[in-house]
C-alpha cells in the first residue's frame, strides 16, 4: 500500500501537459475540484469524466500508475460512500435489517464516491507532471499579490513543495522500515483491522526520528547556501506565458462554461 502513493511524486516524460506553465496547472486543478462540488447531476459528471480523460490522456501517464494512488485511500472511500448510502434520511429504496437505503442516500454516495476519486486523481496529475521546483514558482508567482499586505508568499510557496516533495520519501522511508522489522519477525498482515493497526504504532518512532533527520538536514544545508526567502530572489528560467498556455486556460473556461450550463439540470 505504501507503493501505492503517487500524491507529490513526479513522472518524466515529454507530454504537452508536462510543458505548460505551472500557474496554468495550479489554477486548472484548483478550479476543476472547485467545479466537482458544484455539479449536481451526473451529466456534470459526465463532463468531468471527459475532461479528466482528457487531460490524463494529454499527460502521457500511464492510466494504471494514475490510479494507483486511489488503493491507499480505498478505506476511506468505502468508509464514506457506505456512511452516506445508509446515514441519510429520504424514500426508502430498501430496507436490510435495520440499515435503510434511501434515494437521497444512493445519490449522494454515487456523488461522493465521484468526487473524492476525481479530487485524488486531478490532485495526482498535476503533481505527476509538475517538478516540485515549479510547483514552488508557480504558487509564488499566483499568491504574489498578498505581498501587499506582508504575507511571505515565498516562504508558504517553499514549505508546500517542500511538503509534496517529502511525501514520496517518507513513503520510501516507511517501506524500508516495515521491511527491516518483518526480517526481524514482525506482522503486519494476519489479524483483524484493530491488530493491524496497532502492529503499524512501532512505526512511528523511528519514521518520526528519520523525518526530524531529514528535516534537519535539510535546513542545515539551506543554510549553509545562505538561503534568506524571497526578497531580493532572481529565478533562472522566468515563468512566461506560451501559446499553448493560453489554449490551455481557454479549454478549462470551455469546461467550466459547460459544467455551469449543464452541471446544474
Amino acid at each position: 500500500m505504501i507503493r501505492d502513493i503517487t500524491l507529490g511524486q513526479y513522472y518524466p516524460v515529454d507530454s504537452l501537459l508536462h510543458k505548460l506553465d505551472p500557474r496554468v496547472k495550479l489554477s486548472g486543478t484548483l478550479l476543476f475540484l472547485i467545479s466537482l462540488f458544484l455539479i449536481k447531476n451526473i451529466w456534470g459528471y459526465g463532463i468531468a469524466t471527459l475532461f479528466l480523460a482528457y487531460v490524463i490522456q494529454s499527460s502521457k501517464v500511464p492510466f494504471k500508475y494514475m490510479i494507483r494512488g486511489l488503493r491507499a485511500v480505498l478505506l476511506l472511500l468505502l468508509v464514506t460512500v457506505l456512511f452516506n448510502l445508509f446515514l441519510t434520511q429520504g424514500e426508502t429504496l430498501f430496507q436490510i435489517w435495520r440499515l435503510r437505503i434511501t434515494k437521497e442516500g444512493l445519490r449522494i454516495a454515487v456523488f461522493m464516491a465521484f468526487r473524492l476519486t476525481y479530487l485524488i486523481i486531478g490532485s495526482s496529475v498535476m503533481t505527476l507532471t509538475t517538478t516540485p521546483n515549479h510547483l514552488t514558482d508557480g504558487m509564488e508567482s499566483l499568491l504574489s499579490p498578498l505581498k501587499r499586505i506582508h504575507v511571505p508568499v515565498h516562504e508558504i510557496a517553499m514549505m508546500m513543495s517542500i511538503a509534496l516533495r517529502f511525501i514520496p520519501i517518507l513513503m520510501e522511508e516507511t517501506d524500508k522500515i516495515m521491511k527491516a522489522q518483518m526480517a526481524r519477525g514482525a506482522d503486519f498482515e494476519s489479524g483483524n483491522m484493530i491488530k493491524k493497526v496497532k502492529s503499524l504504532v512501532p512505526l512511528l518512532v523511528p519514521l518520526f526520528i528519520s523525518a526530524f533527520r531529514r528535516a534537519n538536514d535539510l535546513a542545515m544545508a539551506m543554510e549553509a547556501r545562505c538561503y534568506q526567502g524571497g526578497e531580493g530572489r532572481t529565478k533562472m528560467k522566468p515563468l512566461i506565458y506560451q501559446k499553448r498556455d493560453y489554449g490551455a486556460y481557454g479549454c478549462l473556461l470551455v469546461y467550466l462554461l459547460i459544467v455551469a450550463a449543464v452541471g446544474k439540470l
